[in-house]
């Protein structure tokens, strides 16, 4: 596991600085303390940062091919590159390092941009070509891995985290207003976008081609994609064997490393599989490590400790209490732009503890996406068997609904969302919805949406879906936006903040495309979430893990904002020489917070989310 980052000029007789490419290099030392490497040839820099997982003794990077021809950096684990060594080797390849690295700058001197498809594992790496001058950049199929780019008239620059592009000169900062409108609706920037107007994320599962002497446009091209296709051929039998089979291979796979490793145990079914499957194909006690909080509401450490005794677990917890507000500040140098999923919290503090034991751990992310284990899917598929009707009737109807629902209901689950008659996917869960967004918004910053709304893009997704099945529909939404941009994004940033690799085998690929095969009735069961993986995982997890009530990964701010962070929200808040006031409606804010403190409602999540972009504000805001 590394960083990356890399600047090309357009005119080849401009000259990259090396200077430049080691501050922007060490700008994610994090991510690879172990150590550096740097290629800089005239209008060319790469940079690089190593954390040492495979091979430890010969996999320095960049690295090059037997004449020099072609320069790699690499980000990220390549689980089947000892059978593409077989590959390669059968074909005539030398390899000097036994590290999957190398196998990567071979396939592509062998398949050319068709490389990708051999790949099994997470990945974001870029080629650059001194022959044909070209660089070949690719990002894996979910978007496990980072990679950021910018691109203007004179250059091109990308890197692993944004700092590392903010650190190369000439960057534009200035700030998406349609980015921002993403994130207080949703909590993080979705899409391509990032939070600066000209800086820009690699989709998932899609290559970047450049060439700086012809073009200054990248070429983004998919090389994968998601199909669902259900087989309705197969028993729930024969499903359960599958899973079984397929997910204990990914397990296996993903524990090759050469570096102490463990797991993430939160007591919930995914971990608590992943953890299962792991000692099938371990020989020593797995190391595990959990996360707790003194109220017991938010709590999963009893689950946890019960699977960590059940397979005798190297067992690690520990419980959070209250932290300082300088967290706050630690976030927001972490993540680089705006992000209020409050759980980065715990997953920053367990990848952290973790790391004091191991250099790489398991995670169970990805379970709930694959097996509709989300409650909002049995609510919005019920919302589609209504909205099976006519729009001449579903509309009067809703009109209908909307007056027998009491005021104090209004805005509220499922009679709220029953009432709308369109947008609902886009707008079921917001941080702040359209209207409020309105409000929360300065008029001069609503007016430059042009009536472009963050709702559109889920809708597109959902939209443009060729899955038949509802269910899959809104599996297919989550995977590409909810997955890759909070879930994936979050696991990164915290793990990698720590200098802890993370892998995640239920995202292996091969096993992405048996779930998806998988009739959406045996995922959503009547109303039952995740039936056939947990019918599946019986015979491994006790019945208490199962069945007990999914919590998440979540952290008490409601308790935390109405006492230890009081006094900080109100002198963020109430001063009137905020930067905030440049883009938000301060009343609103303060009637947010007021209205918080009453106990009128939980307005927990928008706090947190205008706390963290006044605060990044003041740290990456254009001054």
């Amino acid at each position: 596991m590394c960083g990356i980052c890399g600047k090309i000029y357009f005119d080849s007789s401009r000259r990259v600085e090396e200077s430049e490419i080691r501050s922007m290099t060490d700008s994610i030392r994090h991510r690879g303390p172990d150590d550096e490497g740097y290629y800089v040839q005239g209008n060319v820099g790469l940079g690089f940062r190593r954390l040492s997982i495979i091979d430890l003794s010969t996999g320095h990077q960049p690295l090059t091919n037997e004449d020099g021809s072609l320069w790699i950096i690499f980000n990220g684990e390549i689980y089947n590159f000892q059978e593409l060594r077989e590959l390669l080797t059968s074909k005539g390849h030398i390899l000097s390092t036994k590290t999957d690295t190398e196998c990567i700058l071979h396939l592509y001197e062998e398949f050319g941009n068709d490389c990708v498809a051999h790949l099994r594992g997470m990945f974001a790496f870029a080629i650059w070509n001194n022959e044909e001058k070209e660089l070949f950049c690719a990002r894996d199929r979910f978007g496990i891995k980072p990679f950021y780019y910018y691109c203007d008239q004179h250059s091109f620059v990308f890197g692993s985290e944004i700092k590392a592009i903010l650190k190369a000169a000439d960057v534009d900062r200035a700030i998406d207003i349609e980015a921002m409108d993403l994130y207080f609706t949703y909590g993080y920037v979705a899409g391509s976008r990032t939070i600066y107007s000209a800086i820009r994320k690699l989709p998932p599962a899609h290559t970047l081609s450049l060439h700086p002497y012809s073009s200054s446009e990248p070429q983004i091209t998919r090389y994968w994609d998601l199909h669902f296709q259900p087989d309705f051929s197969r028993s729930e039998a024969q499903w359960c064997e599958e899973i079984e089979k397929e997910f204990s291979e990914s397990v296996r796979l993903h524990m090759i490393s050469d570096v102490p490793f463990g797991a993430f145990l939160s007591g919930g079914i995914d971990s608590s599989s992943v953890v299962a499957l792991m000692t099938l194909h371990s020989n020593e006690p797995v190391k595990t490590f959990s996360i707790g909080f003194p109220e017991s509401q938010f709590n999963e450490l009893q689950y946890a400790r019960e699977v960590a005794r059940q397979y005798k677990t190297d067992h690690h917890e520990r419980v959070l209490e209250p932290e300082s507000v300088n967290l706050l500040t630690t976030l927001v140098d972490a993540y680089d732009e705006p992000f209020a999923d409050s759980s980065a919290i715990p997953t920053y503090y367990v990848s952290k503890f973790a790391r004091e034991f191991v250099t790489v751990a398991l995670s169970g992310d990805g379970g709930d996406e694959l097996f509709a284990g989300y409650t909002d899917y049995y609510k919005l598929n019920n919302i589609d068997r209504y909205n099976f009707l006519p729009a001449l009737v579903r509309k009067p109807l809703a009109k209908t609904i909307h007056k027998f629902i009491p005021n104090k209901m209004k805005g509220k689950g499922l009679l709220y969302l029953l009432s709308q008659d369109e947008d609902v996917v886009g707008a079921h869960i917001t941080v702040f919805n359209q209207l409020e967004r309105k409000k929360l918004y300065k008029r001069s910053t609503y007016d430059k949406l042009q009536g472009s709304y963050a709702e559109f893009h889920k809708e597109g997704i959902i939209r443009n879906s060729t899955a038949g099945e509802y269910v899959s529909r809104m599996q297919e939404l989550d995977i590409r936006s909810y997955l890759v941009d909070d879930i994936l994004t979050k696991v990164d940033v915290a793990s990698m903040q720590n200098s802890l690799e993370v892998r995640v085998p239920l995202l292996d690929h091969k096993f992405v495309e048996l779930a998806m095969n998988i009739p959406a009735q045996l995922k959503l069961h009547n109303r039952e979430q995740k039936y056939i993986f947990k019918k599946a995982m019986a015979p491994y997890l006790p019945a208490s893990i199962l069945n007990h009530k999914k919590q998440g990964f979540s952290v008490p701010f409601k308790l935390w904002f109405k006492k230890d962070l009081k006094e900080y929200v109100d002198d963020r808040f109430l001063t009137t020489h905020s930067r905030l006031s440049e883009y938000l409606n301060m009343d609103y804010v303060r009637n947010v917070v007021n209205d918080h403190r009453r106990g009128n409602r939980d307005f927990t999540t928008k706090i947190w989310s205008i706390l963290f972009f006044d605060a990044w504000l003041d740290r990456f805001g254009i001054k």
